[in-house]
């Protein structure tokens, strides 16, 4: 076997000596592993949906500061922090980061330093003697109250587990399988010749390498609009078209099992999630709140407190979801209207839900009743437990008071 391959060897040697293989195999076609990473995760269209369904619906949550007696507070100094968090990015994108980051490696690390909120990469934990957790960043020690570890907790408090990691060997997979598909046709189907010669191939052969050669630019030129290529052969040549080795239905077939289950690594059933995208889209983003949104704001909730307030405060950070937004508008009018015949709620709150200015009015802002809109608290007229003369008195009062 060794002498085999010494003889292989001195024979590649001398072809790479006289360029031989350098001229004829110079046009090849090389297929590129793609290894799970925060980035490439993203390559993946069906992944990056998901991904991004889950981050969009955590960044429009809007934070609240809730004071010990559950009040909310719309003018703190953290809510400042939050919606602003640093130079360099808004609000809006420093959440959709921090949830990516989170999906992808399933922890994060933000910090702050009383007046911005950074994430933080490259982070090395220590559980210390005490039961504490020291924090350093390429050796420089992190004080443990500007830093929170938020993590998607699997079977260690001290680590989190995220898609990276679970669905690595499948995303993967994936990945590579979409690539090669991809590849394949960027490439033009790698199509691909082989040159039969009756003759044996002689590294010191020099016409017989450029006619090879000169056979490659014909068939390269091939691929130019509206020209015919005729390549005439010698005695001794031929060529046949090679079938490409990538099955195409056999790759969309394990695509079409294993991509949903790459979701499945997120808490969510891809199919479930489609069907409903494609029958209710309020109950498809309601699927990917309780599912997934939920439980990843309270943990927020949690650690953003404890970032910001002192247990002894009684203050806590939250996040509100209006779910409002995942019904359609057509259901919005259906609903507006319903609220204002039974008096749930006054006009102003749901010109506010459709888009619509708020009046700010006595009236506008007063709760109505049925169709005779009357205040309530103000009238009398719809308590048939009053005797009749109180009821006409209530009457006569509600129409002087209406003039």
């Amino acid at each position: 076997m060794k002498i085999l391959s010494n003889v292989s060897n001195r024979l590649i040697r001398s072809a790479k000596k006289n360029n031989l293989i350098k001229d004829i195999y110079s046009r090849d076609i090389g297929l590129s592993n793609i290894y799970a990473n925060n980035d490439t995760i993203l390559q993946s269209s069906d992944l990056y949906e998901l991904i991004q369904d889950l981050s969009n619906q955590v960044a429009m949550a809007i934070p609240v500061v809730i004071d010990k007696k559950g009040n909310k507070i719309t003018d703190h100094k953290v809510l400042d922090i939050i919606n602003k968090p640093n130079n360099y990015l808004t609000g809006f994108e420093f959440s959709k980061l921090e949830m990516n980051t989170f999906l992808a490696e399933g922890e994060v690390f933000t910090i702050t330093d009383g007046e911005e909120l950074h994430i933080a990469y490259n982070v090395q934990t220590k559980l210390l003697a005490d039961l504490t957790v020291k924090y350093e960043i390429n050796g420089q020690r992190i004080p443990s109250e500007s830093i929170r570890h938020i993590k998607n907790v699997g079977t260690q408090g001290r680590k989190g587990v995220g898609i990276v990691d679970l669905a690595k060997n499948t995303l993967e997979s994936v990945l590579n399988a979409e690539n090669v598909l991809t590849t394949k046709y960027v490439k033009g189907g790698l199509i691909a010749f082989l040159l039969k010669l009756d003759a044996h191939i002689n590294p010191t052969n020099g016409t017989q390498s450029k006619l090879v050669n000169a056979i490659l630019d014909q068939l390269e030129g091939t691929r130019d609009d509206n020209k015919i290529k005729m390549i005439p052969l010698g005695k001794g040549y031929s060529i046949d078209t090679l079938n490409s080795p990538i099955q195409d239905d056999n790759i969309l077939k394990y695509l079409g099992v294993y991509k949903k289950d790459v979701g499945k690594f997120l808490g969510i059933n891809v199919e479930t999630y489609q069907y409903l995208l494609k029958h209710d889209l309020e109950k498809a983003m309601m699927y990917l709140h309780n599912k997934v949104i939920k439980p990843y704001l309270k943990n927020k909730s949690d650690h953003y407190t404890a970032l910001f307030f002192t247990p002894e405060s009684g203050y806590s950070v939250e996040w509100e979801i209006n779910i409002l937004d995942f019904v359609p508008y057509s259901t919005k009018t259906n609903i507006g209207y319903n609220i204002v015949r039974t008096g749930i709620t006054s006009p102003d709150n749901v010109a506010e839900m459709l888009g619509f200015p708020q009046q700010n009015t006595e009236e506008s802002t007063s709760i109505y009743i049925s169709k005779d809109l009357m205040k309530i608290g103000e009238k009398n007229a719809t308590d048939d437990s009053l005797p009749s003369n109180q009821k006409d008195k209530g009457g006569d009062d509600n129409q002087e008071s209406g003039e």
